[in-house]
């Protein structure tokens, strides 16, 4: 039988435990609303300054530059997942909105986020709040550790960030 190399079939234990650690998660529902709402005026904005810019160059072209419009769905959902993934993938691990709000996202077990997993986290958000819009936020509602269906999903947890947290414990 081969050896496994950096490994291990056990499982991994959470990393934050609301009880041992409620600074962690004081707060975090409230205000990860507003992040998200810091978040999207930063996507949407450039989005919009596009899109004022394809008008134009309809106008300028007499109507004929109307079939540009086709791009602005897929260039505002990649911008969007870009824009996720960089900044969950950063050393922070924290969106701009996030990181205004003192939060930060990790893995379940206490790992820091990565790109893909950013960006798999936006793509599960967007699509479950299509379908189940007040679902994913009830689901944060009825545990400890405050995470919405799409962090179940993706297996990440948002918590306050150290400075917060330092804060909330004295």
């Amino acid at each position: 039988m081969a050896a496994q190399i950096g490994t291990s079939n056990a499982p991994r234990p959470h990393a934050y435990d609301p009880v041992s650690q409620p600074e962690l998660f004081e707060g975090v529902l409230a205000r990860r609303m507003f992040a998200f709402l810091f978040d999207a005026v930063i996507v949407l904005v450039p989005i919009a300054i596009l899109a004022l810019f394809m008008l134009m160059f309809t106008v300028v072209t007499l109507g004929l530059g109307v079939v540009v419009f086709a791009l602005l769905g897929p260039i505002a959902a990649i911008w969007a997942v870009l824009y996720v993934g960089v900044t969950l993938g950063s050393p922070h691990s924290a969106t701009y909105g996030m990181r205004l709000m003192g939060l930060q996202m990790r893995t379940w077990y206490g790992a820091p986020m990565y790109f893909l997993l950013g960006a798999v986290h936006a793509i599960f958000f967007w699509v479950l709040s299509t379908a189940l819009t007040p679902l994913i936020l009830l689901v944060a509602l009825f545990n400890s550790r405050r995470r919405t269906l799409h962090d179940f999903l993706t297996g990440t947890v948002v918590i306050n960030d150290e400075a917060r947290a330092a804060s909330l414990r004295r």
